[in-house]
């Protein structure tokens, strides 16, 4: 349980609920299916977990007054959960949630709590490497005026401005560079995580060519692997420094000043390329063995049990020595099936996650030329193991 930024004032029957407590990382269990939550403590008796319409439409639940009946499709397995409720006057379901698994019950990794704090402890070590941003001869300082903020984002900005300014991610600047700041959603666990519109810079940086590899050429590496563990850095370009005569590049412009990172941050063109290569860096005695990394998600495979236990050993050992930490509410250990950017990889094969293509497979059948190519734009856009996959969906 943890204290939440701002107190909330929430309108109930019979009086108003003041509140200032939440949780992180809650296990919600329906059925066979188990959902992350992160829920706000209410002072109520008798009603473990209400889910609101916010949640519902996330996980695309289908109400059904007249049966009152509630419809979810699992988001790995793609089948159908029914919670029934025929003799409830309302439509309140009611579930037993239990905490995440702690990490001290977890086998192996119970031995490296200290690769999984609450938070980064602060500014990255020195490494061998720095995030440069190198330019194109004879560029010019470019600096642009803040964007226009609503009341409720600058309320927001300042809290998260203080943020990285205590964990030392960022500092005043007055660097004649300057983009602007915006928010953008956060897409699995709510909220806004502060942004920079980097691409006057962009523009003028020289690209950074090393490989992203394509999601089908890592899968490559699976046959055969039984069990499955992944782990995902906790802020991940944040545990990276940059070079110091390039940290000026970076300023930001916000409606309470300019300031610049000292970390790596989000937008900047490079960066994707760059973490890459660091992790390539990290784990390239165990890279194709028994580990893949996509950017900042390593996936361990392995063909048995035992064998598991030595990788899983290993990979955490190598975080440990670099420095690098991972969000256990993120991170998955010991699985027969494993979601890893958008594949579902399991003993037999692979499938798309439901959850990543549910946009394509809720469209409604095209009644028009012009709906049939706007379908056929973007079933487009999907790599070719996802083409593949969804023949047989």
């Amino acid at each position: 349980m943890h204290k939440l930024r701002e107190n909330y004032h929430i309108t109930a029957p019979g009086s108003p609920i003041d509140t200032s407590l939440g949780v992180r990382h809650l296990k919600l269990e329906i059925g066979a299916e188990t959902f992350i939550i992160n829920p706000v403590v209410l002072p109520h008796q008798g009603i473990d977990i209400i889910l609101g319409m916010n949640w519902m439409t996330e996980n695309n639940a289908v109400l059904d007054i007249g049966n009152r009946t509630i419809q979810l499709r699992s988001r790995v397995s793609g089948k159908v959960i029914w919670v029934h409720m025929p003799d409830m006057k309302h439509m309140v379901a009611t579930v037993n949630a239990t905490e995440l698994d702690e990490i001290k019950e977890i086998p192996v990794v119970c031995d490296f709590p200290d690769v999984f704090p609450e938070e980064l402890p602060g500014l990255p070590p020195d490494r061998d490497v720095e995030f440069r941003i190198d330019l194109v001869p004879g560029t010019a300082p470019v600096s642009k005026r803040p964007y226009r903020m609503a009341p409720d984002e600058l309320k927001e900005l300042k809290i998260q401005l203080q943020e990285q300014l205590d964990k030392g991610f960022i500092r005043p600047s007055s660097s004649p560079w300057g983009c602007p700041a915006l928010f953008v959603e956060k897409k699995d666990q709510g909220g806004k995580r502060l942004c920079v519109d980097y691409r006057p810079l962009n523009a003028v940086t020289i690209k950074n060519k090393y490989p992203i590899p394509h999601i089908d050429i890592l899968f490559d590496q699976l046959a055969g692997a039984k069990v499955f563990s992944k782990i995902d850095l906790r802020s991940g370009y944040y545990q990276i420094k940059i070079r110091e005569e390039d940290i000026p590049k970076t300023a930001f412009s916000t409606r309470y000043g300019l300031y610049e990172y000292l970390v790596m941050s989000f937008g900047l063109t490079n960066a994707p390329a760059f973490f890459m290569y660091m992790m390539n860096s990290v784990f390239m005695n165990e890279l194709d063995k028994f580990v893949v990394v996509f950017i900042d998600d390593i996936l361990i495979y392995s063909k048995n049990e035992k064998e598991h236990e030595e990788h899983l050993r290993v990979v955490l050992t190598r975080l440990r020595e670099h420095k690098l930490y991972a969000k256990f509410g993120k991170c998955a250990f010991r699985l027969k099936e494993v979601g890893f950017r958008g594949i579902l990889r399991r003993e037999k094969g692979v499938a798309v996650d439901p959850s990543k293509i549910k946009d394509v497979t809720n469209r409604k059948q095209p009644e028009a030329v012009t709906r049939d190519s706007e379908f056929s734009w973007s079933s487009g856009l999907l790599p070719p193991l996802y083409q593949g996959l969804l023949q047989n969906c």
